[in-house]
């Protein structure tokens, strides 16, 4: 009896050993739904997962009942819940976050994202769709082809998905009516031809009652396509395509357990790569040659696109985080100016002239943005002059890089095209963006290298170069401070520089006005004459009001943390009002002075500046007496 179990137990084993084994084989697809609110997406998913018997009894009597409480009509399950996990989702009936779910069937795996369909929410459709290989764009069959509808359509196509599905959902409430499928199926193709989408695949379906969705339903005899599930599993993804691409790897990690062992880790983005074959390091362009490709496991014989391996060289070359390894033969290109296609994220407006973060693969760089050239109206395909982006709308911007970064085409290369822009303040995801290409400018202007370096020019001057950027409301003391402190500085052999901000708007800034952007742009010009100067072996004093904490970091970023040295001149508001030399303050109340700081203008003071005086306590030459003492030594 006992030899009987043990067998019964081997023959379980084998089975279950033998069936993971087959589905871990299963090639994976991941898709996603989308197209308007309350087209019935989660009901899809819901209905997917529980035909492919992915449910637990549990979590169906769970759902059975939560289906009674919801009002679902008779005895019959709401699929949706099953997806609609949270919930605020539940209360209002509609999905707001992107939810992910795994199922299989006999013939492939599959990962869908259920992304939300208001129009508040497209930035979360977007996060769904950067990783698909398939989108399943739904239509509610009562209500035919939206502007939400066509919204997801251009941007599925935007971010390269290529194999699309339109399904006609809720046709149980239309009486399976081909003439209305018809229509709107004549609707799509219609806008789908005028933004260049060549083919998808149309099925009339109902989520609720399961109509072509795993079997074809008696009620549509006139359709005679594949059902969804049989589409699902045949359509042929682009995985192979990523193989048969260039060589493209980002570098995530240097891998350095011991000094006999030195790889560099990351995903492979497409290509392949075995040892012998010869790659390019970028920027750097240093080539050398493949000795290894290793995982856990060991060694492979070749890498391929999708896995995550570390690549060792025959040569000891300079290669790090945020460097791209690449064929020899063909590499990417190389550039730090780019036409773009943005989608805005967030629920401030882009501002133009900030410098943002910028992700692309695993590189991180400081980026500007240009005024759009135009918005896309996606609902006519317009495009419509623009002086910003707000949230969730699209437009074709370009824009400039602190440095050079490695690229293809996001039509050539999802992973080297496609980039995200973060707030440097909030360190929020505020847009997402695909690279079309460097503009030819960027190609032909290259750094000239010249034989008397920053050293030598600061060596010259007996002094370490300093930027003494002195910020404020109008009023506080700044450019009084600033030349006490030049004064003292002159007096000590100092080679100094000051630069004032009223004096600067008389020449290099006088075509600038005091919108945001416009004093995004003079600060942004001051910086660079700062950075020049610096290099030049100067100590720069700068006195502006310079109101944003985002715009003094683009500063500190060109000039480095140890020669960016931020003084707060911190006088109230009131204070520097009742001073008001100049006037300004009773231009902005009586409403003659538009965006002036401290009245219709925010002033967001520096949280943690090196220096910080206050002019109530201590006259313009105790503070700048104070400041010199701090700064000390100058060399």
């Amino acid at each position: 009896m006992t030899e009987q179990v043990y067998q019964t137990d081997a023959l379980i084993a084998e089975d279950i050993e033998a069936y993971l084994e087959q589905h871990q084989n299963k090639s994976m697809l991941r898709f996603i739904t989308c197209g308007s609110v309350d087209d019935g997406k989660s009901t899809l998913i819901g209905r997917l997962l529980y035909d492919s018997k992915m449910i637990f009894e549990d979590q169906l009597a769970a759902l059975e009942s939560d289906s009674k409480k919801v009002g679902t009509q008779g005895q019959e399950i709401d699929f949706a819940l099953l997806v609609d996990g949270l919930a605020a989702e539940r209360e209002q009936g509609i999905t707001i976050d992107v939810a992910y779910r795994f199922f299989a069937t006999e013939k492939r795996k599959f990962i869908v994202a259920d992304c939300p369909g208001h129009e508040q929410y497209t930035r979360n459709m977007v996060t769904g769709a950067s990783t698909a290989d398939l989108a399943v764009i739904l239509i509610d069959a009562r209500k035919g082809v939206l502007v939400q509808t066509k919204r997801h359509s251009f941007l599925c196509h935007q971010l390269g998905i290529r194999n699309l599905v339109l399904a006609v959902n809720k046709m149980d409430l239309i009486d399976y009516d081909q003439a209305k499928f018809d229509a709107i199926v004549a609707d799509y193709a219609h806008f789908a031809e005028s933004i260049g989408i060549e083919g998808y695949t149309a099925i009339p379906i109902s989520g609720f009652k399961g109509d072509n969705i795993t079997t074809h339903s008696a009620k549509t005899p006139w359709y005679q396509g594949p059902t969804l599930v049989d589409h699902l599993e045949q359509v042929e993804i682009n995985a192979a395509g990523d193989a048969e691409k260039s060589f493209r790897m980002p570098v995530q990690w240097v891998n350095r357990p011991n000094l006999d062992f030195r790889g560099f880790s990351g995903l492979i983005a497409s290509g392949t790569v075995k040892p012998g074959d010869r790659v390019r390091s970028l920027p750097s362009g240093k080539v050398s040659t493949v000795k290894s490709v290793v995982v856990m496991d060991g060694d492979l014989d070749e890498g391929i696109a999708g896995q995550s391996v570390t690549i060792c060289l025959d040569d000891e070359i300079d290669c790090s985080r945020g460097d791209v390894l690449a064929s020899a033969d063909s590499p990417p290109e190389v550039a730090d100016q780019f036409e773009t296609t943005i989608v805005w994220m967030d629920d401030e407006p882009l501002v133009v002239g900030r410098a943002y973060w910028l992700k692309l693969g695993t590189q991180t760089v400081s980026v500007t943005v240009a005024h759009p050239k135009y918005e896309i109206d996606v609902n006519t395909m317009e495009h419509l002059a623009s002086q910003t982006l707000h949230l969730n709308q699209i437009g074709v911007c370009e824009i400039t890089t602190d440095k050079r970064v490695v690229f293809d085409p996001y039509v050539d290369n999802r992973t080297l095209g496609g980039f995200i822009l973060i707030d440097k303040i909030t360190n929020h995801t505020v847009g997402a963006g695909m690279l079309h290409f460097s503009l030819r400018r960027s190609q032909n202007v290259h750094w000239q290298a010249t034989d008397i370096t920053r050293e030598h020019h600061a060596a010259m001057k007996n002094q370490t170069p300093r930027v003494l950027w002195f910020t404020g409301l109008s009023g506080s003391g700044k450019s009084t401070i600033a030349n006490e402190v030049e004064k003292k500085l002159a007096i000590m052999n100092r080679h100094t520089f000051l630069l004032d901000g009223d004096n600067v708007r008389h020449g290099l800034n006088k075509d600038l006005g005091f919108t945001e952007s416009d004093r995004i742009e003079n600060i942004r010009r001051i910086g660079e004459v700062c950075k020049l100067m610096t290099d030049a072996g100067l100590i720069v004093l700068t006195a502006f009001i310079s109101p944003f904490r985002a715009d003094r970091q683009l500063v500190r970023d060109m000039i480095g943390d140890g020669e960016f040295i931020e003084i707060h001149v911190d006088t109230p508001l009131e204070v520097a009002e009742a001073r008001d030399v100049k006037g300004l303050y009773k231009k902005a109340r009586d409403g003659k002075l538009k965006n002036f700081t401290g009245i219709d203008s925010p002033y967001e003071a520096p949280e943690d500046p090196e220096i910080r005086v206050n002019t109530v306590e201590m006259t313009a030459e105790e503070a700048a007496d104070f400041i010199i003492r701090q700064i000390l030594p100058l060399k």
